[in-house]
């Protein structure tokens, strides 16, 4: 969208005759893309802006970072707008991309994404909420998802040798942790994204469309068992039920208190660090356990993806940031740069060396996203999910409260 420049100025009728380009001129086309504030360091758009440019000499970028507070008025308001040093790539969260395709604001990229992207190899957490209807819009740059953040030296104390295996392993030996004297785990009682992998593991959803109605299902029997896991896990720790893990910050109970575990990101440990360095040989991470061993839990998936404005002037450059930056090169840097997994499951060793970021890999290829419709943002504006969980941990009859839960969200996805 935007500028195009010629590579040649016209200096001298005398020198060039005509004022004709010479053979091998081209028109140089920019091209402005918008990526979130600390997705990328500085030094790695410095350095792929560079070798992007040399390897395409005419194309320029103009990369412009913007903040997350507003991004979302902001990115409706430029897919509207003609103007002409708008975006022509944006980065954008995973679930958001369903609701800027509904408004036929995003160019449609599935030709590119499966001729040349390799789109079966993408993450699900990432991949799926890209598509709207049968047509990918948004391609997949980097993920990030929860895993199990823990104390070395408290599982020493309890007598606990490895991570565990399975889910059964792990409440046996958060029990053992939480015998000892010490929280077992720290688990806010709100923690709605830990609650949906649990219950995507049990083979529930949170909600499903059918005959092209969306519907509430945490009361379906899957859904069910997942927030009973989440009961009998929940209580082997003293977090609150009635808020959630940013209420209090749990990094901070994590570094100040006996706390064996928690789920998080691994990047929170930077947190925990920062107010009690003396746990920095002691963290240690292992991904959410699923039902069976060797298998991940399912978790939920955040991240980013990478979609082109509908009205974008300078298609085929914008297209060309996106195959690179989402290709298997730059990919695996941003990955190994900011402690990201990668946006395919084959990727993953790239960031194998880091303990944290690799048990955040074997949790992402089981990851999944929030329902892919855009009425699931009003569902997140006046959760349901957190009153439902705070109801069962305090006695309440846990069918009844899906049920009404589960209302709650149809009535919310109604809504247009």
């Amino acid at each position: 969208m935007r500028r195009r420049l010629p590579a040649l100025v016209c200096v001298s009728a005398s020198l060039l005759s005509g004022c004709g380009l010479l053979p091998g001129d081209a028109e140089r086309s920019t091209v402005t893309v918008w990526l979130m504030r600390h997705s990328a360091s500085q030094e790695y758009l410095d350095r792929f802006t560079e070798e992007f440019e040399r390897e395409h000499p005419a194309l320029d970028l103009d990369i412009r970072v913007q903040e997350w507070t507003g991004i979302g008025e902001k990115v409706q308001k430029a897919l509207e707008s003609d103007e002409e040093d708008g975006p022509d790539v944006i980065e954008v969260g995973n679930t958001q991309v369903a609701t800027y395709a509904e408004g036929d604001g995003l160019l449609d990229l599935t030709l590119e994404s499966l001729r040349d992207w390799g789109r079966d190899d993408w993450l699900p957490g990432l991949a799926e909420p890209g598509r709207w209807g049968s047509q990918q819009y948004g391609i997949p740059w980097y993920a990030a998802n929860r895993v199990v953040i823990y104390r070395k030296d408290l599982f020493r104390q309890a007598g606990v040798a490895a991570p565990p295996k399975t889910r059964d392993e792990w409440l046996d030996l958060t029990e053992k942790l939480d015998a000892g004297g010490n929280q077992g785990v720290y688990l806010a009682g709100q923690d709605w994204y830990t609650l949906a992998g649990f219950i995507w593991e049990e083979g529930g959803e949170l909600a499903e469309e059918r005959d092209g109605v969306w519907r509430g299902t945490l009361d379906g029997p899957a859904a069910l068992r997942g927030m009973d896991f989440y009961r009998r896990l929940q209580a082997l720790g003293d977090g609150p039920v009635d808020a959630d893990e940013e209420h209090p910050p749990q990094a901070d109970v994590f570094a100040r208190g006996e706390v064996a575990q928690i789920v998080a990101v691994p990047g929170l440990a930077r947190a925990i660090l920062k107010q009690n360095p003396g746990l920095a040989d002691e963290l240690g991470y292992f991904p959410v356990p699923g039902r069976t061993a060797g298998k991940p839990g399912a978790v939920f998936t955040g991240g980013s993806d990478l979609v082109v404005p509908a009205k974008t002037d300078t298609r085929e450059g914008a297209v060309e940031v996106v195959a690179a930056l989402t290709g298997a090169r730059w990919n695996t840097d941003l990955a190994r740069t900011m402690n990201y997994v990668p946006n395919k499951a084959g990727l993953a060793e790239s960031v194998a060396g880091e303990e944290g970021v690799a048990a955040m890999a074997a949790g992402a290829a089981r990851g999944r996203a929030t329902p892919g419709t855009p009425q699931w943002a009003a569902v997140e504006a006046d959760n349901p999910i957190k009153e439902y969980m705070t109801e069962v941990l305090t006695g309440a009859d846990p069918a009844t409260a899906a049920e009404r839960a589960a209302r709650r969200i149809t009535e919310a996805l109604a809504f247009d």
